[in-house]
């Protein structure tokens, strides 16, 4: 296995035969596909099973289009995901966003016959904890989607299969159960070789998740108790100290008006550190608690293409929108910054090959913003010498709002012109951190462990600390951590999910706007929206399914 990517070609040509079945409503297993008497027959066996089930972890690219589906982001090809249909609001039963059994079944069919093969016990037991997170994994996102949803623990007759909904209460329980249950189970890491392959779930995978989940049905004391045990694990915020030549030819100072040497290197430093953290050079580094492996050449991400603009091979699938560049605080104040109105902006827009005050926006923001967003003249050598980037409007594979994203890529893998196989992190260290000071200030307000948290984040990306006089209150702490969790975490997914939770979707989902002021999206919200209906092809299947959700 190359680079210790252990989701090996092999498990998934396995789960091809395993796992192949037509699609009924819960993916019942196959018949006499495969022989019972020729499989599960040895612990070689037990582990293509298991890898097969590790190619159904949710993340990757998936992950940037649910920003796609929120106000962070502007997702401009419908047939690439639903995130274009989300945002506009025009969400029906027709529409799948993730009512899959398959990885589910994958585990269940997993766990009851991994215990036929003649192995060593306590591998065998790993093996079925690491299956038994997979499984909650699965369960948590699609009670997040749908709420209520067939609770699953055993593989199917066809008469067994057609069942109702769970409630969501029961399916959380089981989830928080399972984790709970599996913290003892799994180790803190994996030293590498043949069953102990860097990747796997550990058990700090494990209580993250549940500081996750605790987080987003918004229990408190749970979150803060899973959040601060992981806080003790040892992880710890990836940072870099120096450039290489190429960083070190971007000229910040015609962006940033810098005091002196030493708050250049400041903002320099957090610029690099938090751009860095997603290259594959740096993959697996302390501050990754969770990541989906890719194996190089064969697992490819395609975010390199979804991101980037035309002239650099892109298709500008997925663009920042403007509320995002405007969420960008001031790299001097740490405070919010006041964006020009839209109508201002255009004018400036227009003027800019001889008035430069429309580039004035884009000065002296959080280092961030550099690493993230590409905007007009923003430069990057380091994908291209003396590249600087310019928006082509209505250009083929454009940007529609007049921004690209450059936060995931890997110009490596740009500049040797391979897809991007980066392991894609589902969960860090600096998730928990902000999870830790969502839910301390929700549970008793503000206090030092909550701007410690959040402080953390900031000085890693060469930020001031918050300002603990003026954001004194808990409500005032409250709008801090969420901006600070858009900004850290954007196109990771969880803008999607925040808004959902915080019941703020339908003060943001607003119609989206160009450089020049023009319409680039109609969107509109609907309360609906906070679930996803299940599939009509699912409920004429199976009428257990319904009532629907409220709204379809």
């Amino acid at each position: 296995m190359t680079r210790n990517k252990f989701h090996i070609i092999a498990a998934l040509t396995l789960s091809g035969m395993l796992f192949s079945c037509n699609k009924d409503f819960l993916e019942r297993p196959p018949q006499n596909q495969l022989s019972e008497g020729t499989f599960w027959t040895s612990e070689k066996d037990a582990y293509a099973a298991l890898n097969a089930i590790y190619a159904q972890i949710d993340g990757s690219d998936g992950d940037a289009y649910l920003d796609g589906a929120s106000d962070n982001a502007h997702a401009q090809y419908p047939w690439e995901s639903n995130a274009t249909t989300i945002s506009l609001g025009d969400v029906t039963t027709s529409m799948n966003e993730g009512w899959n059994f398959e990885a589910i079944r994958r585990v269940n069919y997993f766990l009851e016959n991994v215990d036929r093969v003649p192995m060593d016990n306590a591998l065998k037991e790993r093996f079925k904890a690491e299956a038994r997170f997979m499984r909650a994994f699965r369960y948590f996102n699609m009670m997040l989607n749908f709420g209520d949803v067939p609770l699953i623990t055993k593989t199917l007759t066809t008469e067994e299969s057609y069942i109702a909904r769970t409630p969501k209460a029961e399916v959380l329980k089981f989830i928080t159960d399972e984790l709970t249950a599996l913290t003892a189970a799994l180790p803190p890491s994996y030293a590498g070789g043949k069953n102990n392959e860097k990747g796997r779930i550990t058990k700090g995978a494990v209580v993250a998740l549940k500081a996750r989940v605790h987080l987003y049905t918004g229990q408190w004391q749970q979150a803060v108790d899973a959040a601060t045990a992981v806080m003790g694990m040892g992880y710890e915020l990836f940072k870099v100290t120096t450039e290489d030549a190429k960083d070190a030819t971007d000229n910040y100072a015609a962006w940033v008006s810098f005091a002196d040497a030493a708050e250049e290197k400041k903002f320099r430093n957090g610029l690099r550190s938090y751009e860095k953290l997603f290259w594959q050079v740096n993959e697996g580094n302390k501050e990754v608690i969770l990541d989906r492996q890719q194996i190089p050449e064969k697992d490819a991400k395609f975010i390199n293409t979804l991101v980037l603009s035309d002239d650099l091979g892109g298709w500008s699938s997925i663009a920042p929108t403007q509320s995002l560049v405007d969420a960008y605080q001031s790299f001097k104040t740490g405070e919010a910054v006041t964006p020009p109105s839209a109508a201002d902006r255009a004018t400036r827009y227009k003027a800019r090959a001889t008035d430069p005050a429309f580039y004035n926006e884009y000065k002296n923001r959080d280092p961030r913003f550099y690493a993230s967003i590409l905007f007009d003249k923003a430069p990057w050598h380091s994908i291209e010498d003396g590249y600087a980037f310019a928006w082509v409007k209505g250009g083929n594979n454009c940007s529609k709002t007049g921004y690209n994203f450059r936060k995931y890529v890997d110009p490596v893998a740009w500049g040797a012109q391979v897809d991007n196989h980066a392991n894609h992190i589902i969960i860090r260290y600096a998730e928990i951190l902000l999870t830790y000071a969502e839910a301390k200030n929700e549970l008793s307000g503000p206090d030092a462990s909550v701007y410690d948290a959040i402080d953390q984040l900031r000085v890693r990306a060469g930020m001031p600390v918050i300002n603990r006089t003026k954001i004194n209150t808990q409500a005032l702490l409250r709008d801090a951590i969420r901006q600070e969790r858009r900004i850290e975490l954007a196109l990771e997914g969880h803008r999607f999910r925040d808004i959902r939770r915080w019941k703020t979707a339908a003060a943001v989902m607003t119609s989206l706007y160009d450089l020049e002021n023009g319409l680039v999206q109609t969107r509109k919200w609907d309360d609906k929206l906070y679930l996803m209906p299940v599939p009509q092809a699912d409920v004429d299947k199976n009428p257990k399914l319904l009532p629907n959700n409220t709204g379809y």
